[in-house]
């Protein structure tokens, strides 16, 4: 601890103990976001105030060029880092205390940061912050490409990689020690990485042009979408009751393809389309659950050949169809009125 390191955490505490004895639960010392040939003189980072008084105790400073900022931070903001719900994870997981106006509290501290260690070793868990940054990044992204500014385009293209490298992070239980300070030499090091993540990462940081920057992030978060959605690919559905579900399901939903076929027949594009994306979106999720992977009806739409797009609707029923069939159910269906009432 060099001398302008030592007076200053010596002053720190010898203020809190004269004038916020009751007020300050916590001094705390983070060194990690300073840069190297500044950590020795990082005397002191932030405090966790008990009462509103503790405020007082906030400064900020210069001493040799090196600005200081004593500040407070609650314990709600350290409890949602133990759950990884923070920008800046290191601001726990890399804390010395400095000074404890109590054993109570240095151990709810130090307990906080083994719940903080103990959720980024569950891989379940960190996915889904993972994600949660992810659409945050697809938020930034929406406001990105109708931003004219170029210095704005140029920030937001910079909070997407550092927040996609956050998310990269996360899944392979990591954590950025030095905040955005080389990021990729740390992603180099990590074995679950999108495909050309850091390529793509380096690429949009050194592009002049701001329309090229919006592209290259949108491969940056398709990839990065990819990789997500790979980690949780769920496990084929294959007992007799689950299929029962899909039955159900499909019985349900039999009357969009209905319509579908309808707007087909009647040469009107416009409705087959908008009628498609629920149908769409609907065995597209039901697909993934149950193994069914010829699902893509919109890859054949033609405003101008709609008799293709509905044989290719036909085609993607009759695999959820073969799919129920052939796992033993048999659908609740009559080819009459007369039928049905006789039967039920």
């Amino acid at each position: 601890m060099n001398k302008n390191d030592a007076c200053l955490t010596k002053w720190a505490v010898e203020k809190i103990e004269a004038e916020y004895r009751d007020d300050v639960c916590l001094l705390l010392e983070h060194k990690m976001l300073k840069l190297e040939k500044d950590m020795e003189a990082a005397a002191f980072s932030f405090y966790i105030p008990a009462t509103n008084r503790a405020n007082g105790l906030a400064r900020t400073f210069i001493v040799d060029g090196i600005g200081y900022d004593l500040f407070p931070m609650s314990w709600e903001r350290i409890e949602r880092m133990a759950d990884v719900k923070e920008y800046n994870t290191t601001c726990l997981a890399n804390s010395a205390i400095l000074w404890a106006r109590s054993e109570e509290d240095r151990q709810r501290f130090t307990s906080l940061q083994a719940r903080l260690q103990a959720n980024i070793q569950n891989p379940q868990y960190m996915l889904e912050r993972a994600k949660k940054w992810f659409d945050t990044v697809r938020e930034i992204y929406q406001d990105t490409l109708f931003e004219e500014k170029l210095y704005k385009v140029r920030e937001n293209t910079g909070y997407i990689c550092d927040l996609l490298a956050i998310t990269v992070a996360f899944v392979n239980g990591r954590y950025f020690k030095h905040g955005q300070t080389n990021q990729l030499q740390e992603l180099a090091d990590m074995t679950k990485v999108p495909v050309d993540f850091t390529k793509l990462y380096r690429e949009i940081i050194t592009e002049a042009s701001p329309d090229k920057q919006k592209r290259l992030c949108h491969e940056l978060i398709k990839n990065t979408k990819i990789f997500l959605d790979d980690q949780e690919k769920p496990t084929p559905k294959t007992s007799v009751q689950d299929f029962l579900e899909l039955a159900a399901w499909y019985q349900e939903l039999i009357y969009t393809w209905r319509r579908v076929y309808h707007w087909c027949d009647a040469g009107d594009p416009v409705n087959a389309y908008i009628w498609c994306c629920n149908l769409q979106n609907e065995v597209s999720d039901w697909g993934a659950k149950f193994g069914i992977t010829d699902v893509d009806i919109f890859g054949a739409f033609n405003a101008n050949d709609l008799a293709s797009f509905r044989k290719r609707a036909e085609f993607v029923e009759q695999k959820f169809r073969q799919a129920i069939k052939e796992n033993g159910v048999e659908l609740d269906e009559y080819e009459t009125v007369e039928d049905f009432l006789k039967a039920n």
